[in-house]
């Protein structure tokens, strides 16, 4: 005789336990990273040349706007190295968050087909930056390796905890905002916005020392917890110090300050997956 089965047994339609359910579909997950990898390079001529081709691009741009017309290479010693690291840790940010927005969208077609958890969408887009990030950090650290650059282990540990802290922001930016642009397209263009600030909003382009001396204490506070600042001087202190220690101390506090963009990328992950539960139920009306 069947046991009829009780409430704790039965869940609705389409629930999932959310980001829990990545971890145990890992094949799933790497077929659809390796899907979009594939569309984006699809009639390409040069594919994954371009991961390389378009920051030396911006960085050129960069180094001859700001390092020799207005002299910051002057100011900055290994200012190119300085200017690469920098872009490096952000594109990984800006081209995850841009994507994971669009992520809903982009996939409306297989969403409605099947059905999968939807959290798949913005944790690939965030793996796919990822993967294009990497050539842009084998230049970077092969220019760096030609000028002597000897890392310490610590140094080592600040590069994995930078892309730990974008990745887990980029994850529940994208999950917020990937929502909320199925419900409104706005979103989208309010990313774009925060994508356009995030290299001038970090020392990206000049050195922290000119925020602590023109800020007032609590701006300067401020500034050290955006996560994303606090990513890229992460990554200044593992490339670009260890090339001259003497004339480059990382930012105030660092490792405290650290610690709050981690905890403030998990509460905003926390948040963002509460936000695409909430509106989930709408995405098959809405897309």
């Amino acid at each position: 005789m069947r046991t009829p089965a009780t409430a704790d047994q039965l869940t609705a339609p389409g629930r999932t336990r959310g980001l829990v359910d990545i971890f145990t579909r890992s094949h799933l997950l790497s077929l659809i990273v390796r899907k979009e990898i594939q569309i984006r390079y699809r009639g390409s001529l040069f594919g994954w040349l371009w991961s390389y081709v378009k920051p030396l691009v911006q960085f050129v741009v960069f180094y001859v706007a700001l390092g020799v017309f207005l002299s910051m290479n002057r100011a900055i010693d290994y200012y190119a190295i300085y200017i690469l690291a920098g872009i490096t840790i952000v594109t990984f940010f800006n081209e995850a968050i841009s994507n994971s927005t669009r992520s809903l969208v982009d996939n409306a077609a297989l969403i409605k087909k099947i059905y999968l958890p939807r959290e798949m969408f913005p944790v690939s887009s965030m793996l796919v930056a990822l993967v294009n990030t990497l050539p842009q950090v084998v230049v970077v650290v092969a220019i760096a390796i030609f000028f002597g650059w000897a890392p310490s282990f610590l140094q080592i540990a600040a590069l994995l905890l930078a892309v730990i802290i974008v990745a887990v922001l980029a994850v529940g930016l994208g999950l917020l905002f990937g929502a909320i642009n199925v419900v409104f397209r706005d979103a989208q263009s309010f990313v774009e916005i925060i994508v356009m600030c995030a290299i001038w909003a970090s020392p990206v382009m000049y050195r922290w020392e000119m925020v602590a001396a023109a800020a007032p204490d609590w701006l300067y506070t401020v500034y050290r917890l955006n996560p994303v600042t606090m990513a890229v001087e992460l990554f200044h202190y593992g490339i670009w110090e260890p090339l001259d220690p003497r004339s480059s101390p990382p930012i105030d506090d660092l490792w405290s300050f650290s610690g709050y963009a981690l905890a403030t990328s998990v509460i905003l992950l926390i948040v963002g997956q509460f936000v695409f539960r909430r509106l989930e139920g709408r995405f098959a009306q809405d897309l």
